[in-house]
């Protein structure tokens, strides 16, 4: 078994266009969700989201380019080009048919769709461009980073709803720590703040009209969110060897399915999989010091979390701490994940644990230290990221300091 390294990072999101000022923007705990301004913003009860503003596409692609790339795809390429420049690596040769690329996402190319129904349904076209199909498709980011970098290996999307990332993330840490890749280029991405993407949502009656308030006693439900998370994952004596900056190194992984409900979480499918990535990280539950919590700001998503990691932590429960950036990014679905890694990172790194904002008035079934509204200079060691989605698919990643 090889050991497995981080030495690239990047992304695009509601809290910054690169990894250096959302890291500050979290040390800040800055709110990274306000109004929407999207299409027929008027029709939506729900009005706010965790969007990326003054994103012009122009800026960064050609006309042929957008014409291929969805705005999932658009943030995943920007994203992946500050991992891969940071990382250092050059695919050619035999580490091109040694690396690959895997990404999480849940709605894919949402906003083509959106665009296309309008087109065919409400403006009355009997055509659409010959492109959307490949435009649309859930494995457009992977495929089109694959192409610009030249990554040969294993390469394909994962699709789990919430824990999309984690789970991408975490079949990338498999195949470079079994040996069957030398480096991944791996993450997710998501960009579902379109009229349609939003109305569906509604339909579920879990949305906030105001604020994400995690583990607040006042909160009233999530906020959307979008942008895209990317890392490269490295076999260590590679990266060693070549004397490239490792970030932190990927001790653990595991993966639990409920199998009880599509939309209700369970404690013991999400105590499950935490219980097992420290297991499979071989480090002692006494040695974890922070967890980036899924904490969507529901009460079932909240209370079942605290639940769990009380439960597997025991007394250590209260040594931990637990927060949840979705305060400030908001809840970017298949892509949140790969965001809320670069909190763990900066928790490793540099002694910075990211606050839950908004953070109100303790819930009693949520009695855990949640780091509220400040960030808190802290040091430690080893951290989680758990991923909890619908349909009961758990995904929990452990990191350590290197």
């Amino acid at each position: 078994m090889h050991r497995v390294v981080i030495t690239g990072a990047g992304t695009i999101n509601p809290l910054g266009a690169d990894v250096s000022t959302t890291l500050e923007a979290m040390r800040e705990g800055r709110c990274g969700i306000g109004q929407l301004d999207i299409l027929d913003v008027d029709r939506l009860s729900i009005q706010i989201g965790g969007q990326i503003k003054g994103y012009d596409e122009t800026t960064y692609f050609n006309r042929q380019q957008i014409a291929l790339y969805d705005r999932f795809t658009q943030f995943t390429l920007l994203a992946a080009r500050e991992a891969i420049s940071q990382s250092g690596l050059t695919f050619s040769g035999a580490l091109a048919d040694r690396s690959g690329v895997i990404f999480g996402t849940s709605g894919g190319g949402l906003n083509t769709q959106d665009e296309n129904y309008r087109a065919v349904y409400q403006a009355g076209k009997n055509r659409v461009h010959p492109f959307i199909v490949p435009k649309l498709m859930n494995n457009a980011a992977a495929s089109h980073v694959s192409m610009e970098w030249n990554l040969r290996g294993p390469s394909f999307t994962v699709a789990t709803a919430c824990a999309s990332s984690n789970h991408a993330m975490g079949q990338a840490f498999n195949m470079v720590r079994c040996g069957m890749a030398t480096a991944m280029v791996t993450g997710g991405s998501e960009a579902m703040l379109c009229f349609g993407g939003i109305k569906a949502w509604e339909g579920l009656r879990v949305m906030s009209r105001d604020a994400c308030r995690p583990f607040s006693a006042t909160r009233n439900g999530m906020v959307q969110g979008e942008g895209a998370g990317v890392f490269v994952f490295e076999e260590y004596e590679h990266a060693r060897a070549r004397g490239a900056e490792i970030l932190c190194e990927v001790i653990g992984f595991a993966m639990t399915s409920d199998a009880s409900d599509i939309v209700t979480p369970s404690k013991q499918g999400a105590a499950r999989a935490i219980a097992g990535a420290i297991s499979d990280a071989r480090v002692a539950r006494e040695d974890i010091g922070y967890i980036n919590a899924h904490g969507t700001g529901t009460a079932a998503n909240d209370k079942t979390e605290c639940a769990a990691v009380a439960d597997v932590f025991g007394a250590h429960a209260d040594a931990l701490m637990i927060s949840s950036t979705k305060s400030m990014h908001g809840h970017l679905i298949g892509g949140t994940g790969a965001v809320e890694l670069l909190a763990c990172i900066m928790a490793l790194r540099d002694g910075v644990i990211a606050p839950t904002i908004g953070f109100e008035e303790p819930d009693p079934e949520c009695a855990l230290d949640v780091v509220p509204n400040v960030a808190r200079d802290a040091k430690v060691d080893v951290v989680l990221s758990n991923a909890f989605a619908f349909g009961g698919l758990n995904a929990v990643i452990a990191l350590k300091k290197h």
